[in-house]
């Protein structure tokens, strides 16, 4: 028991002072101050008078982090916790009193929160409460001996999964231990009046016997040794889990791209959803099968392995071309407008690898003046690379058929898991279909094309495609990003909505808008709606010229024959429409104006 274990916290004594009312002879109140007092001493709190001192920090942290990392509490008993702590409190000065009052109170939301999130659960704390549902007395170590095996394959908390709960409770573990040896040598360095908090006993059978004590206490009593001996099974630890290594490349991958986990990736097109334990499996194939390809054998693209399956789940899952892949890792030139166009899989393509022929290289590559000697130039590297995408789709987690490779639907859902276990925003259609507006059109900006056409069509059909939808999406697209970097990428989303489908009054709405006013003027004249100009305001008709210029495409010469071509049918001329497209989006016009040697106002 943890009493045993943490000599001098001062629990019997604050248990006298107390006034004796019922709420305080309760077993919950009890084991709260019990807890409480622990961790208040084993973080460091002043143990002069014979009780710990909190102070609003180690307050702080007791009620949002140490909680909720290490003690099950039900959540009808989280009030106890606070009471004990405002108890402890009212045994020092007024002031004190006061000032632990107000950060308890500061804290309360994030406390109850804390200890609700099932991103904080660890292995004690998960099946202490399930121990806890079936009847089990948790003080009992014998009546969770006989319960805990009833327990095999209970579902976890949607959401959360099997390496969640295994990182928390790595996590919660070296914590604890680290705040068990740091209070021990605290004490021998300057031993309390109040005594030692640990005995010389306690800690020669090792500081992980310590906490694990703790944890029995503050969890289920024998609960530590049933997850370390009969029941391990139970509670897997980081050598069950060799994938996290692909997770952590993933992670990686993920960040080159976006530079924050919170950034979603696109929903793929299908995943084939499976159970955790087969999710992990195909995890673990994956890996041995991207080791593999680390080896000198399959130089020189075999240590992309990881970067591929990254790059094929965020295309949104789409087949891509084993030759534009190649053409793009030997420098070659390729029309960004097509890097992300999908690829047709052929069926019953088998054998292997041929180069596709030159009218398809170019159609690939978007580059004319192709020949037979380009691609007899580019068929060793495409071969050396359908060698990798082969020896990936011998997992069955990936296909290659002819040129065109991509993940299975399994595949995508075992990529999908990766990215999950390192917190990567990695959301199914059914889940970015749910976002408000602004949040998805944020997330799409960044998206390749076909899956933001595809998540942006899903969106309005769920909401029946009715004139309030679209007037829901339109209004984002002129509001979110519309003076920052992003801008631009926001815009072009107008382009890959269906707006032949789109309710008339929806479009008429967006006449007045800002940003997208000049492209639903464009949308309802491809309709042969009516439709008044006059409605459009300057700033958007001066961001569909932005829109509609070259960019960094083709030579300056032609780039800036197409800006004086537009500036010569602007009211006032090229300045005063370098002046609106400043003004409408100053960092999107610096981008396409500067090279032109345009200076803006």
């Amino acid at each position: 028991m943890a009493e045993t274990v943490l000599t001098n916290t001062g629990l019997d004594r604050f248990l006298e002072l107390l006034d004796g009312r019922p709420e305080h002879r309760d077993p919950a109140f009890r084991r709260a101050a019990e807890v409480v007092l622990g961790l208040l001493s084993l973080r460091g709190a002043d143990r002069a008078s014979g009780l710990p001192e909190p102070t609003p920090e180690l307050v702080r942290r007791l009620l949002v982090e140490d909680l909720p990392a290490f003690v099950h509490v039900a959540p009808g008993e989280l009030a106890g916790y606070r009471a004990v702590v405002g108890e402890l409190a009212g045994r020092f000065d007024d002031g004190l009193r006061e000032r632990i009052a107000a950060v308890v109170e500061e804290s309360a939301g994030d406390f109850e929160r804390a200890m609700a999130d099932p991103g904080n659960l660890t292995w004690y704390r998960w099946y202490a409460s399930l121990l806890r549902t079936v009847g089990t007395d948790l003080a009992d170590a014998e009546d969770v001996r006989r319960r805990i095996g009833a327990l095999d394959g209970a579902p976890l908390p949607d959401g959360v999964l099997r390496a969640d709960l295994m990182g928390r409770t790595a996590l919660a573990d070296t914590v604890l231990a680290e705040a068990v040896a740091r209070a021990y040598v605290r004490d021998a360095e300057e031993p309390p009046a109040a005594g030692p908090l640990l005995t010389d006993h306690a800690v020669a059978e090792g500081v992980g016997r310590v906490a694990a004590a703790l944890l029995d206490r503050w969890t289920a009593a024998g609960l530590a040794d049933q997850l370390a001996g009969a029941y391990a099974r139970f509670a897997p630890g980081p050598d069950d889990f060799p994938h996290l290594v692909l997770a952590d490349a993933l992670l990686d991958e993920h960040m080159d791209y976006y530079g924050d986990p919170s950034i979603p990736v696109p929903p793929p097109v299908a995943a084939e959803p499976a159970a955790a334990d087969d999710a992990e499996r195909d995890a673990d194939a994956l890996l041995a099968a991207v080791e593999e390809l680390a080896e000198e054998e399959y130089e020189p693209y075999g240590g992309e392995a990881s970067h591929l399956l990254y790059a094929l789940y965020q295309r949104g899952c789409a087949a891509d071309s084993v030759a534009r892949r190649a053409a793009e890792y030997e420098d070659w030139t390729v029309d960004p407008a097509l890097e992300d166009v999908p690829v047709t899989v052929p069926e019953g393509v088998t054998g292997a690898y041929v180069t596709p022929p030159v009218p398809e290289l170019v159609r690939l590559l978007g580059s004319t003046g192709l020949g037979e000697d380009d691609r007899a130039r580019l068929e060793r590297p495409a071969r050396e690379l359908a060698a990798v995408a082969d020896r990936l789709a011998a997992t069955g987690l990936v296909l290659r058929s002819g040129d065109a490779f991509g993940l299975t639907p399994r595949g995508a859902a075992t990529v999908r898991y990766l990215l999950r276990v390192r917190r990567v925003a990695a959301p199914t259609t059914a889940e970015a279909v749910a976002w408000p507006a602004p949040e998805l059109v944020a997330a799409a900006a960044r998206w390749p094309h076909a899956p933001a056409a595809r998540v942006l069509a899903a969106w309005l059909h769920a909401r029946g495609d009715t004139a309030d939808a679209w007037s829901e999406l339109l209004a984002a697209l002129g509001s979110v990003h519309a003076h920052t970097a992003e801008g631009a990428d926001v815009r072009a989303l107008f382009g890959l909505l269906d707006t032949a489908t789109a309710p008339p009054a929806a479009l008429r709405d967006a006449l007045r808008d800002p940003v997208v006013g000049a492209h639903a003027l464009d949308a309802l004249r491809a309709r042969g709606e009516e439709a008044d100009p006059v409605q459009v305001p300057a700033s958007a008709r001066a961001l569909r010229l932005l829109d509609r210029l070259p960019g960094k495409k083709g030579p300056l010469e032609s780039r800036r024959a197409a800006f004086d071509a537009a500036a010569a049918e602007w009211p006032g001329g090229s300045a005063a429409l370098v002046r609106m497209m400043a003004e409408a989006d100053r960092r999107g016009t610096e981008r396409v104006l500067g090279p032109l040697g345009i200076s803006l106002p």
